[in-house]
């Protein structure tokens, strides 16, 4: 059973005019790993945190270090979960697709249960 659906779309220039203009916000938004990525891909993680809040549909803040982004082997995009957002999924399963293209990000995040 799908328990939530969240999408998100970020501007790539806004993106990056935002982590130049804000001292510490990539550190505040990624994890060491996600940070040494570039502009495009952490727009996109951007977004994949921000649809997954949706899907969540959850009124609380959730830390932005406890989903992270990484790819699988395959390349796939995938999240791994820590500390409150773990809890919150369970034993879920997450769907997670990304794409940049014409300097915009997306994600679509999908929350299922059986």
């Amino acid at each position: 059973m799908i328990e939530g659906i969240g999408i998100d779309v970020v501007d790539i220039k806004r993106f990056a005019d935002s982590l130049e203009r804000t001292p510490n916000l990539k550190e505040r938004l990624f994890t060491p790993a996600e940070a040494a990525l570039p502009i495009s891909s952490l727009a996109a993680r951007f977004a994949a945190k921000e649809a997954l809040a949706k899907a969540l549909n959850t009124n609380k803040g959730l830390p932005w270090h406890d989903a992270e982004v990484i790819n699988l082997e395959s390349g796939k995009p995938a999240f791994l979960f820590r500390g409150v957002i773990a809890d919150l999924i369970d034993s879920a399963s997450v769907h997670l697709s990304l794409s940049h293209d014409a300097g915009i990000a997306s994600a679509v995040v999908m929350i299922e249960r059986n």
